[in-house]
């Protein structure tokens, strides 16, 4: 028996909060030595899909038929692209073009956020480059003025890339100045800290290691409790048009 069947988990039609005691990890076709928890897919109305991928050492990520972005929870990851070598440790990430080819290894038991997306091409744009980095090298970016909020950008922003991924930190205290209420939807992981997230017209306690799923239009607002700052990685599509056909 497990607390009766209580849960902070909850699943609506345009949103999905999935906390860490309700998470499934199940295995992946070319992908020796990890487990996945899928947090996101089509088969809940994403777009994209976000995973938490758990590696054993020497554990080898398979590859993928969409662009893919990775980010280092803990542990060790070797990313080996275009004959270049990089090791991404805590924090370091990793953007790859749909088409490339790579090979991702642990050496040592390792996590990782990973998050494909099909990539939507735009006629006379210049296809993505590779994108690798450290997020805590990255500039943080006051959000809309509020030095209480910052942004970091992982993804260049510019027309070559369909989506974007950031980090957002909030003080204690430090809240969204407006409940949001966009185009995008939203894979968010919660990295440190907590607080409350308004999703639809539910209200939610969240923690570090918490998943949510936002769908398009879906209202949505944050406000940081405690004593130490919350911080997230959070997904969204970009700089494409809705109709997707219109270049």
């Amino acid at each position: 028996m497990h607390h009766l069947g209580a849960t902070r988990s909850s699943l609506k039609p345009d949103h999905l909060l999935q906390t860490p005691d309700t998470f499934v990890r199940i295995p992946l076709p070319q992908s020796p030595g990890v487990e996945f928890v899928v947090h996101a897919g089509p088969q809940i109305g994403a777009r994209f899909t976000q995973m938490t991928a758990e590696f054993a050492p020497q554990g080898v990520l398979g590859s993928a038929t969409a662009q893919r972005f990775i980010y280092v929870l803990e542990g060790e990851l070797e990313l080996t692209i275009k004959e270049q070598h990089h090791v991404l440790g805590p924090g370091g990430f990793a953007y790859i073009p749909q088409e490339a080819q790579y090979r991702v290894v642990a050496t040592a038991q390792s996590r990782a956020a990973v998050i494909e997306k099909p990539y939507v091409p735009v006629a006379g744009v210049p296809s993505p480059a590779v994108v690798v980095g450290e997020e805590s090298k990255v500039n943080s970016v006051p959000l809309m003025g509020d030095v209480a909020l910052r942004v970091r950008s992982l993804i260049p922003d510019c027309d070559s890339y369909d989506l974007a991924v950031n980090t957002m930190t909030y003080d204690p205290g430090a809240a969204l100045s407006m409940v949001e209420i966009h185009v995008m939807e939203h894979g968010l992981l919660m990295l440190e800290g907590g607080g409350i997230y308004r999703l639809g017209d539910c209200w939610y306690p969240v923690q570090a290691g918490d998943f949510i799923w936002m769908a398009a239009y879906c209202p949505q607002w944050f406000g940081a409790l405690g004593k130490s700052p919350a911080k997230y990685l959070i997904y969204k599509d970009w700089r494409r048009h809705p109709l997707g056909t219109l270049q």
